[in-house]
């Protein structure tokens, strides 16, 4: 099966990831090959079980344009989550220490900094609730490892289907999207953005599709 593209040029490629495909590894080469273009370069990744908006870069010139936008808060990421019971306040702003045991490859929250400890921050916004559960629009201002899924969870707000961060339904996908991106593009530094269409199935079925399309997702601002 082919991969979403949402935009193509000589310098990127913007693409829907689908879940279960790494987003450093079995990404570039299946684009490359669907594209017929000799270089995919990633500059940003997604979780292998989360999918959703992506730009890959076909030059290393792209690539370190793409790189030095996202190292000075260029990127503009929004993510759709349903996350376990009833998300309060209804807008907020989360600041974790968070740390990420590689050998576990897994994120925890910490107290204290020291190595390899950094800061995690988001806001999100509650656009909807339904089933016990709370339908999230979330913009992060960092990027780190399963951030979302553990700043979430350690406020007992696990997001569905993630099992590694607590949720009991271990059966699904992790009900996480990158829904949006926005960037400027590395070689016309023209302002673009992006939003891919909404999976369907659950948990996004249980939610009114009006209220996640026709417009931004939702405003993550208080």
């Amino acid at each position: 099966m082919d991969i979403p593209i949402l935009y193509k040029d000589s310098a990127v490629a913007v693409c829907v990831k689908p879940p279960g495909l790494d987003s450093e590894r079995d990404m570039p080469e299946k684009l490359r090959v669907q594209l017929q273009v000799t270089e995919v370069l990633c500059v940003h990744r997604l979780d292998r079980d989360v999918g959703g908006v992506m730009v890959y870069a076909l030059s290393g010139k792209a690539a370190a344009a793409l790189s030095r936008g996202i190292g000075s808060g260029d990127f503009q990421k929004q993510y759709l989550a349903a996350a376990h019971g009833e998300v309060e306040p209804e807008a907020d702003t989360l600041r974790d220490l968070l740390f990420h045991d590689r050998t576990k490859n897994k994120s925890y929250a910490v107290k204290r900094k020291r190595a390899g400890v950094k800061e995690a921050e988001l806001s999100y916004r509650v656009c909807a609730k339904a089933e016990g559960l709370s339908l999230l629009s979330v913009c992060l201002h960092t990027g780190r490892t399963h951030q979302i899924r553990v700043q979430f969870a350690v406020r007992h707000h696990p997001l569905v289907g993630d099992a590694r961060y607590g949720s009991p339904l271990r059966e699904r996908g992790i009900a996480l999207f990158s829904r949006a991106l926005s960037f400027h593009h590395p070689v016309t530094g023209e302002a673009m953005h992006f939003e891919a269409p909404i999976p369907g199935g659950y948990p996004w079925d249980l939610f009114d599709k009006n209220i996640i399309d026709g417009g931004p997702v939702c405003d993550t601002s208080k």
